[in-house]
């Protein structure tokens, strides 16, 4: 590409009243790039000035011009930009492979709010739900691009791809914040929750340094573009925490649930124990095997858990099957962490196992056939076990809401029991930043202790 700044304009041609045959575009904009000639013609005067104005305010800011073409540089970028669906595709291609089923699950449907609004308002506008299902089901994903459509989803895709707008185009900060505007929302209006839109936001930055990456766009707008939105609470709420008494009668209750249905909650009374004297959270759970166990007779054993099986849906998983097969969070794909468990939890396992034996896999947890249990169906036996264990206000409060929530027991037990911060870290898989920073309002019990040694201070002077 050639370019210049030196522009030069003609005034503009007007040939409405020439004799002869009549023009249907009779007035034209005329300009010379260097030495190049351009030339462009309308229906009426209006349009023409517009488009003169247009061009010579781009000359007083001091863009370049394409030679050749005439246009400037912006502009010749916008018009030869790749529109945001197929970028998008490109994007979500690049990262497939080596993303998590549920974050291939997020990028799409960050995607998809943010491909569904960034349309020309052409005529016979679908609806932004009919836009985000067909880019959530068939337009992002690699696997289901070439799936047989509806008539009524071919038609929604073909104007998509007739609209969708350029990417250059969100250069343009006012673009750039409509788009954020949609990922704030939800589908009725209503604003979406803070973390929801900090995830997808976080997905939308990550496009866009890809497209300056490939020198598609000149920067990050995202960088430029401030908008104000609620604070992210990553803390765990201190009212979720179980004491120990509540918990024993929670795994209690577990036992008692769906015994005229093979037994369920009996069979998972093991499982959510491993949530809580291992701190493992519900998809390492999942995954553990009987290689994984070391149950001595007496004594302490040891957990080595090395997989995780979290629900993400047969659309993002390479298998087909609705939970992925990953390492650990935060941790390499073959990385172990090593949970000394006490003796409780290995009487406990010991008992399943006798009782229960393993699947084909040697996995302790599994469905009817042998698969992984679904979220609904352990969520089910839990809700049911808190309305037997808790009080009617306590099961309405959120204790122990989620069978994760005995994660959040565990380590908050262990803390407050003055178990080093490196040692808990290591068992439940955090960072000792992170776990102090995640758990700061569930560190309690201490302060009478803590007062009484700063007391004793004061009395030694």
């Amino acid at each position: 590409m050639t370019t210049t700044f030196k522009v030069r304009f003609w005034e503009l041609a007007d040939w409405s009243k020439k004799r002869g045959k009549k023009k249907a575009r009779p007035y034209g904009v005329r300009w010379v790039t260097d030495t190049k000639q351009h030339s462009e013609w309308f229906a009426t005067k209006a349009l023409a000035n517009s488009r003169r104005s247009e061009l010579m305010q781009a000359a007083r800011r001091g863009e370049e011009f394409d030679v050749e073409s005439g246009l400037p540089v912006s502009e010749l970028k916008r018009r030869n930009s790749l529109s945001f669906l197929e970028f998008a595709q490109s994007y979500v291609d690049m990262k497939w492979p080596d993303s998590a089923a549920t974050t291939r699950g997020s990028t799409v449907e960050a995607l998809a709010t943010a491909g569904a609004v960034f349309v020309r308002d052409g005529v016979g506008r679908p609806e932004v739900t009919a836009l985000r299902g067909v880019l959530s089901r068939n337009l992002l994903p690699p696997t289901t691009r070439g799936d047989e459509l509806s008539p009524e989803d071919r038609e929604v895709v073909d104007w998509l791809a007739r609209n969708s707008r350029p990417l250059y185009d969100l250069t343009d900060a006012s673009a750039v914040r409509e788009v954020l505007d949609a990922l704030a929302a939800k589908l009725d209006g209503k604003s979406a929750a803070a973390s929801v839109y900090q995830r997808k936001r976080a997905v939308l930055f990550n496009l866009l340094s890809y497209a300056v990456e490939r020198e598609l766009i000149p920067d990050n707008p995202l960088t430029r573009v401030k908008r104000k939105a609620a604070k992210v609470v990553d803390q765990v709420d201190p009212r979720v925490v179980a004491n120990p008494g509540q918990v024993a009668r929670l795994l209690t209750a577990v036992t008692y649930v769906g015994r005229r249905n093979r037994d369920r909650g009996a069979h998972l009374a093991a499982f959510f124990a491993t949530g809580y004297y291992a701190a493992a959270r519900p998809a390492e759970g999942l995954a553990l095997r009987v290689d994984d166990c070391t149950l001595p007779e007496e004594g302490w054993g040891m957990l080595m858990l090395g997989e995780s099986r979290p629900a993400a849906g047969k659309r993002w998983t390479d298998s087909g099957e609705v939970h992925d097969r990953r390492g650990l969070k935060h941790r390499g794909r073959k990385e172990v962490r090593p949970v000394p468990v006490p003796p409780v939890l290995v009487g406990i396992l010991r008992d399943h196992l006798d009782r229960y034996g393993t699947g084909p896999d040697g996995r302790l947890f599994r469905s009817p056939g042998g698969g992984v249990v679904s979220s609904s169906t352990y969520y089910r036996v839990w809700e049911n076990a808190r309305h037997y264990a808790l009080t009617p206000s306590q099961a309405a409060s959120p204790l122990a809401g989620r069978p994760y929530d005995l994660r959040h027991a565990a380590v908050s037990l262990w803390l407050n029991g003055g178990v080093p911060a490196t040692e808990v870290a290591e068992r439940a898989g955090h960072s000792v930043d992170v776990l102090l920073k995640v758990y700061a309002k569930c560190i309690d019990g201490q302060r009478d202790t803590v007062n009484k040694r700063i007391e004793a201070l004061f009395e030694e002077e």
